[in-house]
């Protein structure tokens, strides 16, 4: 019984980010265009948001160089080893786990501020006023996270590979210039695309769960504090999911 009425509980959910969603591209992204509040979002949520990404990501360099280096040496293939660490940054680790940090930052903030401006009628206030409320707090979150996340990957990337080099050089002595030239003599555009155009699907999963769970929040201040942490965890479901649609999008494209 328990188990029927969370998974009705959970299809229920979906259905209503589903109809969010589509409140979004219907009303949300029609002028009149709150441009202040957009670019004010992007600076909150993609500028102060870079020093975690990229501490996040130098972090993941240097560790995952250091555990795959004894596996390469262990077969003889310790050359190739900022190749493999290039691929699996670029492709898969680095806007995963970019994702993943930015849903626990941003969408806990997103879902906590709406949900506190919910409970204590600010949304409410703001409708009487003539404000479109929709249009100035979802849309220009929404559109803020979808816009800066993939800048944050490309950032966060590209300190990752810094790290990896760091870690190359803490056994063995390789140049800056020989070791970014193998990483980017074996990428290709198949590699580096889709792992660029998925994050856009990251950062609007990031803000449309992340707005939904605190514009419809309840239930006082108890309310915004489940509505901070059901953002995190649903945001970060949904970006495993469409990573696997990726995946299996670019595998049938035979870009794997």
């Amino acid at each position: 019984m328990a188990f029927t009425k969370n998974i009705k509980a959970f299809l229920n959910d979906t259905g209503d980010i589903a109809g969010f969603a589509g409140q979004f591209f219907s009303t949300g992204i029609k002028p009149r265009f709150e441009v202040r509040e957009l670019l004010n979002q992007c600076y909150i949520i993609g500028y102060k948001s870079l020093p975690l990404i990229g501490l996040t990501g130098f972090i993941m360099g240097l560790v995952l160089t250091m555990q795959l280096r004894p596996s390469l040496v262990a077969y003889g293939v310790e050359s190739q080893l900022p190749v493999m660490v290039g691929i699996a940054i670029v492709r898969e680790i680095g806007p995963v786990i970019t994702a993943l940090i930015f849903a626990g930052k941003i969408a806990s903030s997103i879902g906590a501020e709406l949900g506190s401006m919910k409970v204590t009628e600010q949304i409410d206030a703001m409708e009487v006023s003539g404000t479109n409320p929709f249009k100035y707090l979802v849309a220009t979150r929404t559109v803020a996270t979808t816009l800066m996340l993939p800048v944050l990957t490309v950032l966060g990337d590209a300190i990752a590979l810094f790290g990896a080099y760091i870690g190359v050089n803490i056994r063995s002595a390789t140049s800056f210039y020989l070791f970014f030239i193998q990483v980017f003599r074996t990428l290709s555009f198949g590699d580096v695309l889709p792992a660029f155009f998925k994050t856009f699907f990251f950062g609007f999963a990031v803000g449309i769960v992340g707005c939904y769970k605190g514009y419809t929040s309840s239930k006082g201040t108890r309310g915004v504090g489940s509505s901070a942490n059901s953002a995190v965890v649903l945001s970060s479901v949904v970006i495993f999911f469409i990573d696997l649609l990726a995946v299996q999008l670019t595998d049938l494209l035979g870009l794997n």
